[in-house]
């Protein structure tokens, strides 16, 4: 029967089908010089989606709906609202983009990603979790090859398909070891079988470990991070960001209900594998940012650096963990998004990427500077930026679950990555160009990218300095975990 509940839990994603479905419609009536407003139409009806959402969607006691298929709870509301509000903002920042800012099919593949994304923070149940992963990904490996004149588009659409798929099925084959050895795909129930000692301890680890190297594809975990520098370089930019922020943010949802509800008995040791992962990733992906040229290759070793930092709220296995982990993704997709914004308003005017190109662009567009230098800081972890905040509460949990060696090992990472950020700014800031005739050389910001980059630069300094509310929202999807 459907009822009243089960029509809140999954409003957002009948929304995002009726906007789908009128984009569909509206978008072939356009004339060829009109087809960008698909832009204004997915970012403006996703924000009112989020309006909605929060006026008639939110959960109340964590209820299993849809036959258990569904936790309608904060956990995976929060992460909607997120997802929601990172594929708003690439809209926007794919309207000005020359070869896809006019093709709707691209924003048509977003919001398929987006649904499958939603369903992937939700799902109780193997057989939707899986169903969601794939409704996510598909998409994402056809805008990542998009430009299909562009060789380093294609090889990204292929390595990334390549891998993706190889991951997805290691995890479908543990997924079919739980089925086969517990009888049931729900999430909430695997619990009552490992504690009861009828699987053993070496099955159950390697059914976790088919497990990790599927989310940790996702996540871009080291060893699982090899695709993302070329996936993120050849990809269009927006994509680039929607890649490395809400596809991330997507699997470390998964990642803690998956382990925090069905492996809580096995946490003392999966969570030392974890704290092995999280710490080989800082370090790998820190060190390989150093010697990048290209600013993008650039924030994609970044982005695997922070998902190292990330990981230590679910190592800690706890409430201020998982809140911690939850208020993490949400400045990281902000301030990532806001770099590759920057990224993609610089060479949709230039169409360069390294880091040299970027010499005098303080006098060529002092506020994209500044909105860069914002960026850069908060994902370096200096205050008063959302990235500080976000790594002082990961730590903290940290410390507080007995992992300080892990926590030292995140701080010393962290001193790393203040030094090639840096690097990036001195380029912006203390070069020239070659001529000292930046004057001549504007880098001006149509209305989309002005907005987009506004708001989310807004949401870096508010995460940054007012957190209280975002982390009682955080700390309140956390708690529906134990």
């Amino acid at each position: 029967m459907f009822t009243p509940i089960m029509f809140a839990s999954i409003l957002p994603e009948i929304l995002i089908l009726v906007l789908a479905v009128i984009l569909l419609c509206v978008e072939p009536f356009w004339k060829e010089d009109q087809r960008r407003n698909a832009g204004w139409l997915t970012a403006g009806g996703l924000f009112l989606a989020i309006i909605v959402s929060l006026l008639f969607g939110q959960p109340g006691e964590p209820t299993a709906v849809l036959g258990g298929m569904i936790r309608f709870d904060w956990l995976g509301f929060f992460f909607k609202l997120l997802f929601m509000f990172a594929a708003a903002a690439t809209a926007l920042l794919l309207m000005d983009h020359e070869k896809v800012g006019g093709r709707g099919e691209a924003y048509l593949l977003l919001l398929a990603s987006l649904l499958g994304m939603n369903l992937m923070a939700v799902s109780a149940d193997l057989i939707m979790l899986y169903l969601a992963i794939e409704t996510a990904s598909i998409p994402l490996y056809i805008l990542a090859g998009f430009l299909l004149t562009d060789d380093h588009s294609t090889e990204a659409g292929f390595k990334y398909l390549l891998f993706g798929t190889l991951a997805s099925t290691i995890m479908l084959y543990g997924f079919s070891l739980i089925f086969g050895f517990a009888g049931t795909t729900n999430l909430y129930q695997l619990s009552q079988l490992f504690a009861s000692g009828e699987i053993s301890i070496f099955l159950a680890f390697s059914i976790f470990a088919l497990v990790i190297v599927g989310l940790g594809f996702k996540i871009a975990i080291v060893p699982f991070q090899f695709w993302a520098p070329d996936v993120y370089q050849g990809s269009p930019t927006p994509v680039a960001g929607f890649l490395s922020t809400a596809s991330k943010a997507a699997g470390f949802a998964v990642v803690i209900r998956f382990f925090f509800v069905a492996f809580p008995d096995y946490a003392p040791s999966w969570t030392v594998i974890l704290a092995a992962l999280s710490a080989i990733t800082m370090t790998v992906g820190n060190l390989l940012a150093i010697s990048q040229t290209n600013i993008k290759r650039l924030i994609a070793y970044s982005s695997v650096a922070h998902a190292g930092y990330a990981l230590i709220g679910a190592v800690a296995f706890s409430q201020l963990g998982a809140a911690s982990v939850v208020f993490y993704l949400a400045a990281y997709i902000a301030t990532n998004l806001l770099a590759f914004g920057v990224v993609m308003a610089f060479s949709r005017v230039t169409g360069l990427e390294d880091l040299k190109d970027y010499a005098g662009m303080s006098r060529r567009n002092p506020w994209l500077a500044l909105m860069m230098l914002a960026a850069f800081l908060s994902l370096a972890g200096m205050p008063p930026f959302g990235g500080f905040v976000a790594k002082v509460f990961v730590f903290a949990a940290g410390v507080q679950a007995g992992y300080t060696w892990l926590v030292i090992v995140g701080i010393l990472n962290s001193i790393i990555g203040v030094y090639y950020y840096l690097n990036a700014m001195k380029y912006v800031y203390l070069y020239r160009m070659p001529n000292e005739d930046e004057e001549n050389h504007p880098v001006p910001l149509t209305r989309p990218y002005a907005i987009a980059l506004a708001v989310l630069a807004l949401g870096v300094i508010l995460v940054g300095t007012l957190f209280a509310p975002w982390f009682s929202w955080s700390d309140a999807a956390a708690l529906n975990l134990f």
